[in-house]
């Protein structure tokens, strides 16, 4: 299956959670969910009993809409995840929090993950001075993100950075010069991802 290309407010309605997809809507109190908190669909208000499976199963769709990924991508990170040492959840939201698209995001350098990517396969960053056009590129520590010089986004980068109001404790934003730079690897207390990672460590392993 493609990448979803439908509302994408609808999908925060689903999981009942923000997911951050629309950032200059949310950020003029305009979101779908504030506006109207439950599922869509004529049956959305309906209360359901939920099985431990269907729990599961809607933390990980939860996890793939909130960082835009596949289902083959994100079974392929849990793997990885799982063969690694420490607990498995937390690797996994590790390696998708290094995705450079989130970390462009996190910067504050767009306003949406969508938009990060967008500019990445535009060839507008570059990351230790060199162009990297992949959203799924891992960000290492001591990495440096920087916009391209006369990059043509440049205007709505700094529209983006007006609206951050915060950036993640393992990285470092230079919001007047557009570069960021990782500090060390992510923390799970450093990834503010409305997400029970257990969940989906359980959802994998039955």
């Amino acid at each position: 299956m493609g990448r979803y290309t439908g509302p994408v407010e609808k999908l925060s309605r689903r999981e009942g959670v923000e997911l951050y997809l629309k950032g200059e809507r949310l950020a003029a109190g305009k979101g779908a969910l504030e506006r109207r908190p439950y599922p869509p669909g004529q049956h959305g208000r309906a209360r359901r009993r939920q099985s431990q499976y269907s729990l599961q199963l809607r933390e990980k769709q939860r996890a793939k809409s909130y960082y835009g990924v596949r289902e083959r991508q994100f079974r392929r990170y849990f793997e990885r995840a799982r063969r690694e040492s420490g607990v498995a959840g937390e690797n996994l939201l590790r390696h998708l929090e290094r995705r450079l698209d989130n970390v462009i995001y996190r910067l504050g350098f767009a306003t949406t993950r969508a938009q990060a990517r967008q500019f990445l396969v535009h060839g507008h960053i570059l990351v230790n001075g060199r162009r990297v056009d992949r959203p799924s590129f891992e960000v290492r520590p001591g990495d440096v993100i920087t916009l391209r010089p006369g990059a043509a986004v440049e205007p709505a980068v700094r529209r983006a950075t007006e609206l951050t109001t915060a950036v993640p404790g393992w990285l470092i934003a230079d919001h007047d010069g557009l570069s960021g730079r990782a500090e060390r690897l992510p923390e799970r207390e450093d990834i503010p991802v409305p997400v029970n990672e257990q969940l989906i460590v359980e959802l994998y392993s039955r």
